[in-house]
């Protein structure tokens, strides 16, 4: 791979974006303690085994000081879903990027403008939008600042075809194209069950079988994660359901927490 990836984060994007990489070459992560530093050797362990026979998870080696990613030519912040959150890992990479590094985001949602201007170097940045598992799932969405130079669409084209993904170019709007156009489904499921006292798995089952789904609304709403779904409903203006809101409010996130619409605790 000719880029050498620095990714800041340490949850399921990143380290599913951080093993995806590895089967092509070096890989720095940025974790933020101890503890998440242990989760995504973890993960990245475990994806890497299921990608390549060959020892790949030792190419990603995991960092706690953000300036250790100075090195990288591609830098990627993967944190929470939050302008304030991001902006803050943002405006550190870029203090600490060399001039040709290209930086990005994979928010699922925000104004990828408004982030470019966190990182004071907006002709260096795009949103690279993957999709959860990262090793699995074939589309990159691509989203440019206005002021992205062709060197940083180019090399950021390059990159997905080495990981093996689709890029589609998509515009600047909340939620992009994906997200856009699934929440307002995935919430009218949580509506219907509400409406009518059906089941989550009798909804869930209806659109695997009917519609051809690989995953049914409520399940993929829990393998999201309730607090980011909600966040992402709140950027693209879609109500967000009482009751996601309220799963939320009591800790339960979805697959991640072991409740959501679903019990994962067995």
């Amino acid at each position: 791979m000719e880029e050498r990836l620095g990714i800041a984060g340490s949850g399921a994007i990143a380290c599913g974006l951080a093993a995806t990489a590895a089967q092509h070459g070096e890989v720095l992560l940025w974790a933020r303690s101890d503890s998440s530093a242990d989760r995504a050797r973890g993960m990245v362990s475990k994806w890497c085994g299921k990608l390549s026979e060959e020892p790949i998870a030792d190419r990603v080696t995991i960092v706690r000081s953000l300036d250790e990613l100075g090195g990288a030519t591609y830098l990627v912040e993967a944190v929470a879903e939050d302008h304030a959150t991001k902006a803050s890992v943002l405006g550190e990479l870029g203090r600490h990027s060399n001039g040709e590094a290209v930086l990005a985001t994979t928010t699922s949602s925000l104004s990828v403008t408004r982030l470019a201007q966190e990182t004071g170097k907006p002709d260096r940045f795009v949103g690279l939008h993957v999709f959860n598992p990262v090793p699995k799932m074939d589309l990159i969405e691509l989203v440019y600042a206005p002021e992205a130079n062709g060197d940083v669409r180019e090399r950021s084209r390059a990159l997905c075809a080495k990981l093996g993904k689709t890029a589609v170019e998509v515009p600047d709007i909340a939620g992009f194209v994906v997200n856009r156009l699934l929440f307002p489904y995935l919430f009218s499921a949580v509506d219907l069950i509400e409406e009518t006292g059906l089941e989550p798995e009798a909804v869930d089952t209806c659109m695997k079988l009917g519609a051809g789904h690989p995953m049914g609304p409520l399940a993929l709403l829990d393998y999201v994660g309730l607090d980011v779904s909600k966040a992402i409903g709140e950027a693209i203006g879609t109500p967000v359901p009482a009751r996601v809101e309220q799963l939320v409010a009591d800790g339960h996130l979805g697959k991640k927490s072991g409740r959501g619409f679903y019990d994962y605790s067995g």
